[in-house]
This record gives structure tokens, C-alpha cells and sequence, in this order.
């Protein structure tokens, strides 16, 4: 199999080189990686400015862009004559549960993915131990797995590692992970004030199935599957009734 890797954290994190070496024996790995750290770049494209992309090494490739600017490049330049079997994203560190997908540019990059037609996989290691090597080794068994069983178009896999060594996973739901909603003021040198969004731990909810439980309360591996597809269905009809003066519902 051909896998595109890429990241957020970086061209030199620990985690993406990790997972390119769980992926060497039994695949033709690439790496498109962002030239430094773009954690919670969320779905960002460049499109106001050229990107520059250098070859650090054979197969290796940094672009001074997003998670999302680096699938982009990858599929549709660096191997567009040859597009890989399937993009993975990460392994992050720290994790992308609940909430957190919708700012991680981990899981854009595997969204990204979905969209140009090629399965993506983004991976997050959750747990204290920051074990990316025994984590990066379920890798290759799920690419298996994903090859046997093709996902259906615009979908993709978002998978959480706990501490330690689990031999099990679950599938789960998104949960709910949210963050002290904090600006932190303060002052440079000069006497200027600055501001930094964001602050204190983060809490999630004990639910049943959902992706934070399986992994803090059960210390399983999560595997949550994502669609691009972001419309309510369960309000269409409600919506449906509404009634808006001066305009006629269809």
C-alpha cells in the first residue's frame, strides 16, 4: 500500500515518526508534514499566499502550510500520478475526542482526505505515557482492516490511544470534551497587553460508548467513525414546518 502521512504537531514530532517506522515493513509511506506546529489550525487552507514545500529527505516533504495544505499538495502534486491507498494523520500528541474535532487540524487532515476521494485515518495518542511506539503498532492491522473494508465516500476514522498497551478498541461515538473558556490577559516587556485563549484542564462526560469514555474510563482504543456530512437530519422535518411570514416553503 502507498500511505501518505501527515500532522499538526509538526515535521519533527515524535509521534509522525513513529508512525512512519510502524509503517515501513509492509507499506510505501510518504510524508507531507507541516514545516512547524499547527495544532488547532482546525480546517485552514492557504489560499492567500504560495506555500513553499522542501524535500527534506527521500519521501520526506515539509510545507510552510496547514494539515489540510499538506493532504491538498500531497494528493493532488506529490503523488498525484500515483495517489496513495490511504492518508494518516498524526499520531498527535495528546487527544482529539468529542469536541476537540472540531478544531484539531489532525482530524481536518484526514477530513481533508475523505474529501479528495482517499480514506483517511486520524490518530491521537490521549494518554500521560506519550507511548507512541506501541501505539503507532495497531496502525498497520487497522489499514488492513480498512483495506478489506472500504469506508463509503466522505467518511473517515478518528482513533484515540489510551495510557499503557490495550488489546482491545471500541467503537464509539463522539463524546463531550470541553475546556475553561478563559482569555488570559497579560502584559510584554513594554507595558502592551496580550491575550491567550484558553486555560485549565479540560473535562468530558462519563457517557456510555462515547469516544472520552472509552478511552479514560475503559482504557481502550477509540475508534470513532466521521462523516463530512454535517446536516441535522433529525431536524429537517421540524424545519420543514416552520412557517416564515411574506415567503412560501417549498
Amino acid at each position: 500500500m502507498r500511505i501518505l502521512l501527515t500532522n499538526d504537531d509538526g515535521i519533527g514530532a515524535e509521534g509522525l515518526q513513529a508512525l512512519h517506522d510502524a509503517l515501513l515493513p509492509t507499506c510505501e509511506v510518504w510524508v507531507v508534514a507541516p514545516d512547524r506546529e499547527q495544532s488547532a489550525a482546525s480546517h485552514a487552507i492557504t489560499l492567500a499566499r504560495p506555500l513553499r514545500i522542501k524535500e527534506r529527505r527521500p519521501r520526506w516533504f515539509e510545507v510552510d502550510g496547514t494539515p489540510t495544505d499538506c493532504v491538498y499538495v500531497g494528493v493532488n502534486h506529490l503523488l498525484k500520478a500515483q495517489p496513495p491507498d490511504a492518508v494518516c494523520s498524526g499520531i498527535n500528541d495528546g487527544p482529539n475526542l468529542g469536541n476537540d474535532v472540531l478544531y484539531s487540524g489532525t482530524v481536518a487532515a484526514a477530513m481533508e482526505s475523505a474529501m479528495l476521494g482517499v480514506p483517511g485515518i486520524a490518530l491521537s495518542h490521549a494518554g500521560k505515557d506519550r507511548d507512541f511506539a506501541t501505539a503507532a503498532r495497531f496502525a498497520p492491522a487497522l489499514l488492513a482492516a480498512l483495506v478489506a473494508n472500504p469506508l463509503p465516500g466522505h467518511a473517515l476514522l478518528n482513533v484515540n490511544f489510551p495510557t499503557g498497551a490495550p488489546k482491545r478498541f471500541a467503537i464509539t461515538t463522539l463524546g463531550n470534551r470541553t475546556y475553561a473558556a478563559e482569555v488570559v490577559q497579560t502584559q510584554d516587556p513594554r507595558g502592551r497587553s496580550f491575550h491567550w485563549i484558553g486555560g485549565g484542564d479540560a473535562h468530558y462526560e462519563d457517557i456510555p460508548g462515547s469516544d472520552c469514555s472509552a478511552v479514560f474510563v475503559d482504557g481502550a482504543i477509540s475508534i470513532t467513525p466521521l462523516s463530512l456530512d454535517l446536516t441535522d437530519h433529525r431536524l429537517l422535518d421540524t424545519l420543514r414546518g416552520w412557517k416564515v411570514p411574506g415567503y412560501a416553503s417549498k
